[in-house]
């Protein structure tokens, strides 16, 4: 899985999110996180098909997308709802397989084992590469593990310098599940923090530069969102360069607990 990815969350379904998925693909992006909440996966798989224009393989990208969590709210018909909407995405997408399906939130408690065995079977069968959870905190995967086959290779959850999550991290680690971080850049509402601008200032580079490097030296997966081709090439220009010690303690030591979305790890019954 790349670890760096464009998030298409509020990106306009149509047009606008297809330019967005294929500037970034031109840009050398290779990781694309969507979801049947965005309503824009068919967008993004009609990027990835023109994007082999310019000699960008299927198989280069990295596709992530989620489920709802009202597709498991009757455990009764949870496995098959989740099987079915799997089938969904891939239609829409446009592609026998996808690199990644998440659980998109704990969602309801009764049907979520359930919904899990649905992914494991598809993964099974070659209809995922990958499957994983977003949003569930320590009690939901503890929960998810005394009934699956198969540990979550992925939690997407919101992850910045102001939210840390830190014992989520260090469990998630000890499991050997990695983390997305969606809204490295809290959602644009701290690029003019004193921390980040002096540092950005002091070593040339841009406040979101600095917020996707510290995602990726503590080993997240930073999933930036813009629809702008310039903005995107700014935000993936982060690999040849590291943060100091100094500079990670410093941002480090901004954590608020500042959810800037919404905060379904704490809200969603175990």
């Amino acid at each position: 899985m790349p670890v760096l990815g464009l998030g298409v969350y509020r990106s306009e379904p149509g047009a606008a999110t297809r330019a967005a998925v294929l500037s970034a693909l031109q840009l050398g992006y290779r990781h694309i996180d969507t979801a049947q909440f965005y309503a824009n996966e068919a967008d993004c798989g009609e990027a990835v098909r023109a994007a082999a224009d310019a000699g960008i393989t299927r198989d280069q990208v990295w596709i992530t997308s989620k489920i709802l969590p009202q597709t498991w709210s009757n455990p009764s018909t949870a496995f098959e709802r989740t099987k079915a909407a799997v089938q969904q995405s891939l239609q829409r997408i446009g592609f026998p397989s996808i690199d990644l399906m998440l659980l998109h939130a704990p969602g309801p408690s009764e049907g979520r084992a359930e919904a899990w065995r649905a992914l494991e079977e598809a993964q099974k069968q070659g209809l995922l590469r990958s499957i994983g959870v977003s949003n569930f905190g320590i009690g939901h995967l503890n929960k998810l593990a005394s009934s699956a086959s198969i540990t979550p290779a992925v939690n997407q959850i919101e992850l910045h310098p102001w939210l840390q999550w830190r014992e989520l991290v260090q469990h998630c680690k000890g499991k050997g599940i990695v983390l997305q971080a969606y809204s490295p850049l809290a959602k644009a509402s701290k690029l003019t923090d004193p921390t980040v601008a002096a540092i950005a200032q002091r070593i040339n580079k841009t406040p979101a530069q600095v917020l996707i490097r510290w995602s990726l030296q503590h080993g997240f997966v930073p999933l930036p969102k813009s629809v702008s081709a310039q903005r995107q090439a700014v935000n993936a220009d982060v690999f040849d360069w590291q943060l100091s010690g100094d500079d990670m303690a410093a941002l480090d030591g901004l954590e608020q607990d500042l959810v800037t979305g919404w905060d379904p790890v704490r809200s969603h019954e175990v």
